[in-house]
């Protein structure tokens, strides 16, 4: 795939030194990551790595322990909250679950950030919520309500809905999961053909090696704690590194290991027998 000419080459998104820690375990541990202009660029890594958490931490919700996160030339976490709104408005998010509201129908699901954000008389929405539809193939699917509507017709509303506001970045939260194979397959066709109509900067998480390889052209692998491996797509796809090759190929264990550390079965065994003959 080849690069949107930007007026610009410093990423939209620069990740520097990021450290996070859920009690005493780092998800990140000194993380450089860079999301180009105009770009698809995958974050991708074993279940558990953080690859959520790290969409949170860019759009505001979470905060770092340390570093940065620019965002626009902008440093999230340094943004008092009337700026962080204005900046999330430039951010679409297709959530895993898509996050549809469930009493009203398709239309209205579309239309709602129009109706809460902005001032625009009802003719100019209805345009503007048919034409994201359009893009997504489910005009014809405006009536409807979410209960009436497939997975993955159901991820292709929430995506309109996302780009209703026509963000300058969309973030992606595992939207292969749960797909069958035609839905993933309308995925996997959507995604790049709005980022390039839209100009988008789209960032994906998923461990669905094959499908985010095939749209992404940066790819960052990250595993505990690190980020392991990044650059361009087909870089990715041949590299000879043990950590990106298990990912890359599902291998079960590697320099991942089968096991969450742990002390010895041994150790374990004998103390919990201790423990039993104590109370006994």
């Amino acid at each position: 795939m080849s690069q949107h000419p930007n007026d610009s080459n410093e990423p939209l998104v620069k990740i520097r030194g990021l450290r996070f820690y859920r009690r005493e375990r780092a998800i990140f541990d000194g993380v450089d990551i860079d999301i180009p202009k105009g770009l698809i660029t995958a974050i991708m890594g074993p279940s558990g790595t953080g690859k959520t958490t790290l969409l949170k931490l860019i759009g505001g919700q979470l905060r770092p322990d340390a570093g940065t996160i620019h965002v626009g030339g902008q440093d999230v976490h340094k943004l008092n909250n009337k700026d962080l709104y204005k900046l999330r408005m430039r951010m679409g998010m297709l959530f895993q679950s898509g996050a549809l509201l469930t009493d009203i129908n398709v239309f209205e699901n579309v239309a709602y950030p129009l109706r809460e954000h902005t001032q625009l008389p009802e003719s100019i929405i209805r345009k503007l919520v048919l034409m994201k539809l359009e893009a997504v193939g489910l005009r014809g699917a405006r009536d409807l309500m979410p209960s009436e509507l497939s997975g993955g017709m159901a991820r292709r509303v929430a995506l309109a809905r996302a780009i209703v506001l026509d963000p300058q970045m969309i973030m992606y939260d595992e939207p292969f999961t749960g797909q069958d194979p035609i839905s993933m397959g309308v995925l996997v066709q959507l995604i790049p053909r709005l980022n390039k109509a839209s100009r988008l900067t789209s960032i994906v998480v998923s461990h669905d090696v094959e499908e985010t390889a095939g749209i992404a052209d940066i790819i960052y692998v990250i595993s505990n704690g690190k980020v392991i491996a990044g650059g361009p797509s087909e870089q990715i796809a041949n590299s000879d590194s043990p950590w990106v090759r298990q990912f890359m190929d599902g291998l079960a264990d590697g320099p991942v290991p089968f096991h969450f550390p742990a002390k010895p079965l041994e150790a374990d065994m004998l103390e919990n027998a201790a423990a039993t003959g104590a109370i006994h």
